[in-house]
């Protein structure tokens, strides 16, 4: 087990004599029922057994909605249910499923997103042909609150198979949502939990980390469903800014984690790339009506990177913010 870090949680490995099956989908949620009924079902349906896969709910405290009463609807049974004690947040909560986990490998999976048929043959399948590998992640596709398909992610490589120079391109740019990769929870163990200063992106600083470290498959069929709503942890923080404020923040994380040669470019290139995307936002945010989160995405945008790219982009926009500000009022 790696050495203790101030603000990761140590993952102990499995004690003696406890039964180890291959899997552990643990499934974190937090006031998020009305979508984990459907995230259920697709775990379910691919369900090779007990022996084989451990499936368990997390639930931090919820309190708007009873995630228990869906766990015993949908699970009849087959499903565990663990609900802490009071709210610990987002981090904690990972933690939490991450050292009840029992399987060698852990799919962490939110209680709002979902996989599609075959997730856990072919995931299996990749560690299986490449055991020195730390994690394997598949294509994902965006849908909306409604389930509508409202993306995909693109091609890393053209077949199945280990990434090549795949630190520096992860570390430029957020490429893996979470439900779509699995990490053996030796992983885990070796490196501790997701950094707890990281209310957003602490899943991005994660799989910088591993990268940094192990060997990443990548599987070019899109097997994993990611969720983007209001609602979400990052939508809830988009209003204050504060997710590109955390993400800025992982970046000068991880960017102790790369080579002296790359550090400093890697983390100009992702941190203008994150300041354009805040300006992005906030012109999504005023066809919204938002104004408050217009600013304080505006705001992100220059507390991430003032590169004369940022400042003409947003200059650009300008015009544009200007007159439908005015038609908002």
């Amino acid at each position: 087990m790696g050495a203790q870090h101030p603000y990761r949680a140590v993952i102990p490995p499995v004690p003696e004599g406890i039964p180890r099956p291959l899997w552990s989908v643990m499934i974190p949620t937090y006031n998020c029922a009305a979508y984990l009924r459907e995230t259920l079902t697709s775990v379910l349906l691919q369900d090779p057994g007990p022996d084989v896969m451990q499936i368990e709910v997390v639930d931090d405290h919820s309190t708007k909605d009873d995630p228990e009463a869906v766990v015993a609807e949908v699970g009849k049974g087959r499903v565990a249910f663990y609900r802490q004690s009071q709210h610990v947040g987002h981090t904690e909560n990972f933690a939490t499923c991450l050292r009840r986990s029992r399987g060698k490998l852990i799919h962490l999976l939110h209680g709002d997103d979902c996989v599609r048929d075959g997730f856990y043959r072919v995931m299996q399948q990749a560690f299986a042909r490449q055991p020195a590998i730390g994690a394997a992640f598949c294509r994902q596709i965006f849908i909306d609150e409604h389930g509508h398909w409202q993306g995909i992610s693109p091609l890393e490589q053209q077949t199945s198979g280990v990434l090549e120079n795949w630190l520096e391109r992860l570390a430029v740019e957020q490429r893996i949502m979470t439900p779509s990769i699995v990490v053996r929870r030796e992983v885990y163990e070796a490196l501790g939990g997701f950094d707890a200063r990281l209310v957003c992106s602490e899943d991005w600083e994660m799989w910088v980390r591993i990268a940094a470290r192990y060997p990443i498959w990548y599987e070019v069929e899109p097997l994993a469903l990611y969720r983007m709503h209001f609602d979400s942890n990052t939508g809830r923080h988009i209003g204050t800014g504060e997710d590109i404020s955390y993400t800025c923040q992982a970046i000068d994380i991880f960017t102790q984690y790369l080579p002296d040669d790359l550090a400093e470019r890697v983390s100009r290139t992702a941190k203008e790339t994150y300041a354009l995307s805040a300006l992005d936002m906030a012109y999504t945010m005023l066809a919204r009506g938002d104004r408050r989160a217009v600013t304080a995405q505006i705001r992100a945008a220059l507390g991430c990177r003032r590169s004369l790219k940022v400042v003409r982009k947003l200059f650009s926009l300008l015009p544009c913010l200007g007159s439908r500000w005015v038609r908002s009022k």
